[in-house]
């Protein structure tokens, strides 16, 4: 039994890897086609917007909120620092771009941790209500032109990959921002586990009222959380910028349910409190191999937004099932050693 609680994990990433697993086998079985390195890039590419933006959701949904204005903030910051860019005729160069949209990113978050924080509203009224606001004022004060061309060393970028093969299946290549998604999931990962702003985040997500008794800040805290996740968002929607060659206000907008579901898939609790970067992870990898599994079997392309609704609402009950056979559950001392593992064995 303790085995197959470790191997399940603390928010079910073992059950979800399983599941990827079988998910990927099934596929290779009925279309041999599927099984291939040029899938596994093209899943991977894929994936690598979709999960900068939801370690950025990770953060929020671990604190107790909930951030629908985030592909906004993304879009908006990239969409912002490009025309500047264009509209100057001046190419700063990458890190500068970069470092001008995670500047704007962080503004825009910290107006929704302005507004959140110090009048605690409701995150998804606020957010909603900041989504339509930041969208509104980049169409007015940024412009609403699409931009076919990048500036050069934006545009240098998006040729770039880490790994080129040629397979049966033609040329296979891997693009280089598949790192930067490693690099902020592994700094978030120690951020979470290290740190004591990650410690805070589990504590108000798990109840703001004792987290404030215990001494921990909560309004100073949720003021970062929306600051990172601005800050993330823009990296996230710069990235998109560059993997798609061009630069278009719409892009992105309304896409949060996606990420919102591989959060919620990969454990995370939507009530807060609860949430992994292994099982964020997780958690689009399967949203994307599900979308390329029914692209391949030929399910109409506006299946897709209905199977990440299904995925969503499965996820969210799943973890409302657990919730209530946990407080059903009657607890031992027997549990306790159980779950504390080996050295308290030894103790006892």
């Amino acid at each position: 039994m303790q085995l197959l609680r470790k191997f399940r994990g603390a928010n079910n990433e073992g059950s979800l890897a399983l599941i990827l697993l079988v998910v990927v086998l099934g596929m290779s079985l009925l279309n041999p086609v599927f099984f291939s390195v040029n899938t596994a890039f093209s899943i991977l590419r894929a994936a690598t917007v979709p999960m900068i933006l939801a370690l950025a959701v990770l953060l929020v949904i671990i604190s107790g909120g909930i951030d629908v204005s985030f592909p906004v903030v993304a879009i908006g910051s990239a969409y912002t620092a490009v025309t500047i860019c264009l509209k100057t005729g001046f190419d700063p160069g990458l890190p500068a771009i970069f470092g001008m949209a995670i500047i704007i990113g962080g503004l825009l978050g910290l107006v929704n941790g302005f507004v959140i924080a110090k009048f605690r509203l409701p995150t998804l009224i606020v957010t909603l209500g900041t989504q339509g606001i930041f969208f509104g004022a980049m169409l007015v004060y940024v412009g609403t032109r699409y931009y076919p061309s990048l500036p050069a060393s934006m545009a240098a970028l998006s040729a770039v990959n880490v790994v080129e093969l040629t397979t049966g299946a033609g040329r296979a290549y891997l693009h280089v921002l598949v790192l930067l998604s490693i690099a902020i999931a592994i700094a978030i990962w120690a951020v979470l586990k290290f740190t004591m702003f990650g410690r805070a985040l589990y504590a108000i997500g798990g109840d703001v009222e004792g987290a404030r008794r215990a001494g921990i800040r909560v309004v100073r805290t949720q003021l970062l959380i929306y600051v990172l996740v601005g800050m993330v968002a823009a990296i996230g929607g710069v990235a998109y910028v560059v993997m798609s060659r061009s630069a278009n206000p719409q892009d992105l907008v309304g896409g949060e349910l996606d990420i919102i579901a591989a959060v919620v898939l990969g454990g995370a609790s939507i009530f807060g409190g609860r949430g992994s970067v292994l099982g964020t992870v997780l958690g689009v990898l399967l949203i994307q191999v599900i979308n390329n599994s029914l692209l391949l079997v030929g399910v109409p392309s506006a299946w897709l937004r209905a199977a990440v609704g299904l995925l969503l609402i499965l996820g969210v009950g799943v973890q409302a099932v657990s919730a209530r056979r946990n407080s059903q559950r009657i607890h031992t001392v027997d549990d306790a050693v159980e779950a504390a593992g080996p050295e308290l064995e030894k103790v006892s």
